[in-house]
Order: structure tokens, then sequence, then C-alpha cells
């Protein structure tokens, strides 16, 4: 179970304020790594800085590696830089570039000239962050095809890989071309004298060092894999993406859907976030927001007149604007889902399109035929009803078609279509909701009157 850390926390920062480190350490290091690293996360600043240093090296390397991005790259910035360079020389490799890649360049360089193994992290940080080759760890293990499963077991024994790490053997040339892939059942199970290149399967998924992290998760989950190599234009490869890795892009990317289709740009931010951060990541949505509203109050204005003569009106308006775009935002999020896992090709978007005109359509009937009914029974004005019953129809109808055509529009020109769909169907449909309500009420007016 997932450790509560509220009373450990008051318990951890009880310890600290009376400086019993000893305390606080030992409570630490009786967590399993992930639940230190949520711990640790709720102290102050000023108490993970005094804290860090004084656990053991793996402690800190473990925590520093569970951590958020933002949160870790802001507490290695405030630490002495032999501390860190310490510390990042027991994390793993593709942790350890993910850290340095989020420090200033002075600070990073400086840190890079104190590591015990640069040389073997310096190549991941030309890849960016959230590429296969940001993602991936460049320790593995490879084998040759004219090797025996007898010497395989034996190089993987001395090899001696920490925990559950490796889950394929993977078979390369003399060039170091992946030609092959080897499960370690295969290999357990076969003959010693049987050669790798017997046993091993040829048809390798891989992907490419620069494919973005979003299609390695797609990849590993559609072929249900365990681990998948990362290789260069000339199919050497250059490391591995686990799993463990896998999880973490999966959650980043969904919290980036989430905070997208909230018109959030910055997915790291939080309710905690600094003042200066929130406004740069939420305040210009909202002014897009307002010019899209002042937009449907345009639309509007035009119909004062009809408002003006009937201001039952008024009322209901906002009854057409806001279940269009409540349609078309659930189309949104199932678009968005079925672009994110490549579930819409080419030839279904025409037929998807036009499936959701008529789902749209069906809708309004439903919703339209309920309120007509219900203001009929309130108001008594048989046009009212008709005309709000079928401005609901049109709008429904327009809207559960929008909600897809801009997300697939967006995704057709590179754009996110998580990114601006909201906003782009609410100002649809609040002024096509606002201008066919209107229009049927003007034509209607007599009889509303």
């Amino acid at each position: 179970m997932i450790i509560n850390t509220d009373e450990l926390l008051t318990v951890l920062q009880d310890a600290l304020e009376r400086d019993d480190f000893d305390s606080a350490i030992q409570m630490l290091e009786a967590l399993r790594g992930p639940d230190q690293a949520v711990l640790f996360s709720e102290l102050d600043d000023d108490e993970q800085q005094e804290l860090l240093p004084k656990l053991e090296l793996s402690d800190s390397a473990d925590i520093l590696e569970d951590m958020d991005d933002p949160e870790t790259a802001k507490l290695a910035a405030s630490l002495p830089t032999e501390t860190v360079a310490r510390i990042v020389d027991e994390m793993e490799l593709d942790k350890a570039a993910d850290l340095l890649g989020d420090l200033d360049e002075q600070q990073k360089e400086a840190v890079l000239a104190r590591l015990d193994d640069a040389d073997e992290v310096r190549p991941l940080l030309v890849y960016p962050d959230e590429s296969a080759g940001g993602l991936m760890n460049s320790e593995f293990f490879a084998l040759s095809p004219q090797m025996t499963a007898k010497e395989a077991v034996e190089s993987l024994r001395h090899w001696s890989p920490d925990g559950d790490e490796v889950y394929y053997l993977f078979v390369i040339d003399e060039a170091k071309k992946l030609c092959g892939v080897v499960n370690l059942r295969a290999l357990v199970l076969a003959t010693p004298i049987t050669l790798l290149e017997n046993i091993m399967d040829r048809d390798v998924i891989s992907v490419n060092v620069n494919v973005d992290q979003e299609e390695c998760a797609r990849t590993m989950a559609h072929y249900d894999l365990a681990a998948i190599p990362v290789v260069n234009e000339e199919n050497v490869i250059v490391g591995v993406i686990t799993h463990d890795d896998i999880v973490d892009v999966l959650e980043e990317e969904a919290t980036e859907d989430v905070y997208r289709l909230a018109n959030i740009s910055d997915s790291e931010l939080n309710p905690d976030s600094s003042i200066k951060e929130q406004l740069k990541g939420r305040l210009p949505w909202l002014y897009l927001n307002t010019l899209t509203a002042l937009f449907g109050a345009w639309v509007i204005s035009n119909y004062e007149y009809v408002i003006a003569q009937a201001a039952v009106l008024a009322l209901f308006q906002s009854v057409v604007a806001g279940q269009g775009g409540n349609t078309a935002s659930q189309n949104i999020a199932m678009a968005v889902r079925a672009l994110a896992t490549e579930r819409v090709g080419a030839r279904t978007q025409r037929r998807i399109i036009i499936r959701q005109f008529f789902m749209g359509l069906l809708l309004g009937v439903a919703v339209g035929t309920v309120v007509a009914l219900g203001v009929y029974l309130w108001r008594g004005n048989i046009y009212l009803s008709l005309v709000l019953g079928l401005a609901l129809v049109a709008n429904l109808s327009l809207g559960s078609m929008i909600g897809v055509l801009i997300p697939l529009g967006l995704e057709k020109i590179g754009v996110d279509p998580a990114l601006a769909s909201s906003v782009l169907v609410t100002a649809a449909t609040d002024s096509m909701g606002f201008f066919i309500f209107l229009s049927l009420a003007a034509y209607f007016l007599h009889y509303i009157q």
C-alpha cells in the first residue's frame, strides 16, 4: 500500500526542528525509494537542503530520481556543486542526464567536471528530454549471435545487472547493429551449445533515438513490451527504454492533455506553484477566452431589438449555447483520446465526422424535445418552445460535429489537438447557439411577444 505521509511528515518535521537528524534519517531510510521521495517533497526548501546531504548517497540518489523534475532541479541548484556531483554519480544514467539537463549551463558543466562517469552521461545530454534518446538508459546488455547459450549466461552472470532491469537480451552484429533479441526463458531452456542466432527473434521492435516519448509509449503499449531498444539512423543500438520509464511518460502525457483541455499551457503547474508561474500558464488563455466571449456578445448585440421586444429570450439563450458547448466538449475528449492512441486513421475520419453529426442530431432531438415541453408547461407559449427546441437540435448537431472537426484539423496542421480545442469549440458553439436561437426568435417574434 502507498503510505500516508501526513503522520510521518509531522514526526519528521518535529525531528528536524530538534536537529535530531539521526531520527529523521532513520525514518527516511526505513521507507521505499518512491515513498522517500513523496515524504521528502513535502518538506520546506531549507529542510530539504539541510537533510539531503546528510543521507546516504544511494538514498539521496533514489530521492532525486523519484522527485518531479522541476523540484529536483530547484533543489540541486541550491546545493554545493560537489554535493550534487556525488549524488549524481549514484543516479541512473538517464535520470542523471535529466537532472543535468535542467540545470543552468555553468552548474551543469561544473557538475560534469566532477563526475566519475561523465563520458557516459554526456551523450545523453544531446537528446531532448521528451525524445527516446532523452528517455533511454545507455546501460544495456548486448550479445553476439555467434555466442552459445552457455557463454551468454556466463556473460550475464559476469555483468551482474542490478535488480530486474534485464528483460531481454539484445543481439548485435560486428557493426553493433541490432539484429535480434533473446528472452531469458528461451536462453535458459536452450542447450549450452546452442548458438544465439538459432534462438533469437530477428523481428526486433525498436524506436529511433529522435522519436517523441509519446510514440515510444504507444509502441510499447501496442506490442505489450517490458523494454524497447533505441537505435540511431544506422540501426546501431544506443540505449534501452524500460516499462518504468514509460509509466512516467504516460502520467506526464495524460497530465499534459488534461491541463491543455482546461486551457493551462504548463503541465508542471499545481495549486502551490508561484504566482508568476501561474500567471504565465493561465492568463494568456483567459485573455483568449475573453476575446471569444466578446465575439459571442457581438453576435447577441446584433439582435438587441429582438431581446428588447421579447425579454423572455434572455432567459434561454445561454441554454442553447451551453448545451452545444457540452456536446462539443464530449466529442473533444473522445477525439483527443482517439488521436493520442492513434485510433483515428485517414479512412475513418470522414465516417467519424458524419456519424457524430447524426449523433448530435439525435442528442439535439432528445434534449430539445424535453426542454421544449418543459418551457411550454412553464411559459405556456408554443412558439417559444418551438424556437428553443429547434435551436437545440441545430446547435447540438453542429456542436457535435465541430467537437470532432477542430481536434482533427489541429492535428492535421501539427498542433496538439488538446491545446486549443476547448477555446475554439466554445467560441464556435456559443456564437452559433446565440445566432441560431436569436435568428429563429426574430422570425417568430410576433408570436413570442
